[in-house]
């Protein structure tokens, strides 16, 4: 007998797998189709526990569609642009390039150890030349569309890194790469006018069923929809344009006592300018600009302002309203400027209490009144209206639609949808990244390349430093150029695009990897969109995946995919912990897949990736847990290798022996296991599908120490060997196919078919007691399970079959083994 060598196992079986092109796919396969994606990796140089897991998920899904008749695409790839390539340069002096594709290398052939079944000649990296100049003829369509502009923007900025993020990328105040402070700068850029989509975006969140509920609050938060009106409040003066706010709460009008500017406004400077509070405002304003803004709009954050020295009249009420500039107010959101009502909101109360401002009360709680003397926090609930003129005693919900219309009718005010979200600024000041098309010329302005000279390449030869600029920007031979359009010398973009922006599209790329005509051959893209189902981290559900479905929008108004939203059904899965925290290389607590690999071999690592914990849960580390699962191959593996000899030549059966009460048991459970295992991985309960094979392996053996010699029962010996390993083909591929080709079946089988069950035998509540006269099997009966023992001799004793060889003769006892057995003893 052979013992259980997974290294040998597994190499030949890849070997197999690459020379056969087992999961090369066409749009000409049989099968209706089914498109599985895992997020592609950065290629850091080796993949982790976390990258085992979520390729493990996916890989289960994409051989079991196939086991059940899908044409399945499986492609992996690389998102190879990006700041750590750049780091690795500075700190090794390797050339990004070379540590990139060195990393794609080595990290390629360990996710082949691995097994995973991809498509390998789809294999994109987004750092190809023949990827990106694709994307830069998307940005000059998007160009014209009016979808692309630039301007000069407040922009967060990380000085390590030295490049700007997107608000998305900044997470607590710091880079979501480094974790380096985030600093506000003021810069020129260019933007993705992703807001045009904002409604669809928010709107279609409702539409994605196959989403989890979490991540599409997550995307609405973000997107930020939210109805109120905007209102006028006249300067006090007279002097210039209105101060306009946006606010939800039209029913706290009268309860306003100040007004509050971000100091990004631009009447933030402009109204104190030339008064004994200009010089006061504008160091606060220089000074909180600087500031993250995720941090000043933080709740904890003490919140702090200004005064400019004018006022503007209220609407409503004609009362005088102080403006100040506050560090709290976002230009992000609204106008960039705000009512503030303390009474009836905590950050206005905290800013009143500590600046000395008044605050009025309007809407009194169903249970008292307010006094503003004694509050000691704002009250936000309903209640109602109290100094409000017209509206005192009205209930302060029922007032806000007549408060609007009173705005309306008067010219004051708008009713107005407004978005959180804003446009994406995509220009970065790195090297290692898709350059921006895009000329400037002194006389023709800006000027886009013209489609015929891209793409524009990415120059190889140039030493990158921690130093400022990109590189590119110091480079003549690549800035250096003339004009399209009047041929005097201009000078191009040296900004690259955010990394983001590769991602946003490298799934529609894997449906036509190798079409050379255009970005995406759309016959072959409209067959395979949308992705069935996708899988990643739940860390991208506002970043990749809001960017993805613009996108999308986008290429699906260039008639580039019919698909408007891409991504159908989506997984998040959890992370791998060890030791109560995420696995990282300053904690020591890392655990190298390789050594994994060395040590158990690749079924195992699989397996308990997938076996100790829900996909959408955490993972918790557990070397024990390991040693379990690959104890577990080695049963499994003794299982058919010790039987081969009385069972090679068996023909294989999935119905029990006529009068084995054995067999019946094992027969149940063999299709109750198809049945739960069929349902499980549907559900992606894929730790409760490998529960359920590891009972039926158990029932097995069971059934083995009974030492059943008669072919009957070898047979459905057999059969249950071959569900086992059918059964657990997706999860542990390498072991459950060399085990059926030693069974002396075809490979190519395991991976085409899923087992059937037969629905008599699945009844979970039922089971089938044999009934004997005598010791011999004379009929069976399907009862509902622990039928007690009386009631059970009645119906055996009632059955056609029994009561013939029970005339003329005398009943001595009668037998019950529950939930099995009835045997009558008669003479």
């Amino acid at each position: 007998m052979r013992s259980y060598e997974p290294h040998v196992i597994e190499e030949k079986r890849q070997k197999i797998w690459e020379q056969k092109h087992l999961y090369r796919v066409t749009e000409n396969g049989a099968g209706e189709k089914y498109y599985l994606l895992e997020m592609f990796p950065y290629p850091s140089g080796r993949i982790h526990m976390g990258h085992v897991r979520n390729y493990s998920i996916g890989d289960v899904i994409a051989r079991y569609k196939r086991m059940r008749g899908f044409n399945v695409l499986h492609p992996m790839g690389w998102d190879a642009f990006g700041m750590p390539a750049e780091n690795a340069a500075i700190e090794r002096g390797v050339h990004p390039a070379m540590w990139t594709h060195e990393n794609i290398a080595y990290m390629r052939e360990q996710l082949k150890r691995l097994g995973f079944s991809y498509d390998w000649e789809r294999e994109i990296a987004t750092c190809d030349v023949e990827y990106y100049r694709w994307e830069q003829w998307m940005f000059l369509r998007m160009f014209e569309k009016g979808l692309v502009y630039r301007k000069s923007s407040p922009v967060n900025y990380c000085q390590k890194c030295q490049t700007v993020l997107a608000n998305e990328q900044v997470e607590g105040g710091a880079c979501w790469r480094c974790g380096e402070e985030v600093v506000q700068k003021e810069l020129t850029q260019w933007f993705f006018a992703i807001t045009k989509y904002a409604d669809e975006l928010y709107e279609y969140c409702d539409k994605l069923p196959g989403w989890p509920e979490r991540v599409l609050n997550m995307q609405k938060n973000w997107i930020g929809k939210s109805y109120g009106v905007e209102v006028d409040f006249p300067m006090e003066d007279g002097d210039g344009a209105p101060l306009t706010i946006f606010t939800t709460r039209p029913d706290t009008l009268y309860g306003v006592t100040f007004m509050v500017l971000s100091p990004e406004h631009p009447l933030s400077t402009r109204l104190p300018a030339g008064t004994e509070h200009e010089q006061t405002v504008r160091a606060f304003v220089e000074k909180t600009k600087t500031q993250d803004k995720s941090f000043r709009a933080e709740i904890t954050t003490q919140k702090e302002g200004v005064f400019t020295g004018r006022y503007v009249s209220n609407p409503l009420t004609g009362a005088r309203v102080p403006i100040y500039v506050g560090n709290f107010v976002l230009m992000e959101y609204g106008t960039g400027a705000i009512m503030a009502v303390p009474a009836h909101d905590q950050r206005d109360f905290e800013f009143a209490k500590e600046y000395g401002l008044p605050v009025i009360a309007t809407i009194m709680p169903a249970n008292g009144t307010l006094d503003p003397a004694t509050m000691e926090a704002a009250y936000e609930g309903d209640g109602r209206m109290a100094n409000s003129g017209p509206f005192n005693g009205k209930h302060n919900r029922e007032t806000i639609p007549a408060i609007i219309d009173y705005l309306e009718e008067k010219k004051i005010g708008r009713r107005t949808v407004n978005y959180r979200l804003r446009d994406w600024g995509i220009s970065r000041q790195r090297y290692w990244g898709a350059p921006i098309p895009i000329i400037y010329c002194d006389d023709c302005g800006t000027v886009p390349v013209p489609p015929e000279d891209l793409p524009v390449v990415l120059p190889l030869d140039l030493k990158v430093t921690a130093v400022g600029k990109s590189p590119l920007a110091e480079d003549p031979e690549f800035y250096k150029v003339n004009c399209p359009i009047c041929k005097k010398p201009g000078r191009r973009e040296t900004d690259t695009m955010d990394t983001f922006v590769e991602s946003s599209w490298y799934f529609l790329r894997y449906a036509c990897a190798d079409y050379d005509q255009g970005p995406l051959d759309s016959a072959r893209v409209n067959y395979w969109m949308p992705v069935d189902q996708y899988i990643g981290g739940v860390e991208h559900a506002v970043l990749h995946l809001l960017y993805s479905r613009f996108f999308n929008r986008v290429l699906n108004e260039l008639d580039l995919v019919a698909a408007r939203e891409p991504f159908e059904n989506l997984l998040t899965q959890g992370m791998v912990i060890k030791d109560g925290s995420k696995m990282s290389k300053s904690k020591g607590n890392v655990v190298d897949p390789d050594y994994m690999i060395k040590k158990y071999g690749a079924d195992t690592a699989r397996l308990f990736c997938l076996f100790a914990s829900p996909p959408e849960k955490d993972l918790d580390w557990s070397d024990k847990g390991v040693e379990g699962c690959f104890r577990f191959l080695q049963r499994v593996w003794r299982l058919v290798t010790e039987r081969l000899d009385d069972i090679k030549d068996t023909v294989s059966a999935l119905e029990p022996v006529v009068d084995d009460t054995d067999s019946v048991q094992l027969a149940y459970l063999i299709h109750k296991t198809v049945k739960k295992v069929t349902e499980d991985i549907d559900r992606f309960h894929l730790n409760t599908a490998i529960a359920r094979i590891m009972e039926l392996v158990n029932g097995v053996y069971k059934f083995i120490e009974k030492d059943k010699k008669d072919e009957d029962s070898k047979g459905l010996l057999r059969g249950a060997m071959e569900t086992v390993i059918v059964l657990l083909f997706p999860f542990v591929p390498h072991i459950a196919e060399e085990l059926w080709e030693m069974l002396g079946l075809d490979i190519q089988t395991i991976g085409r078919s899923w087992p059937q069950y037969n629905e008599k035998y699945i009844m979970e509540d039922r089971v089938l007691v044999v009934v004997q006269v005598n010791g011999k099997l004379r009929d069976r009966c399907e009862v509902e399970r622990d039928t007690d023992q009386e009631q059970l001799k009645n119906i055996a004793h009632s059955l056609d079959k029994v009561r013939r060889h029970l005339e003329g003769k005398t009943i001595v006892k009668t037998i019950v083994v529950p939930n099995k057995l009835v045997n009558i003893v008669v003479k």
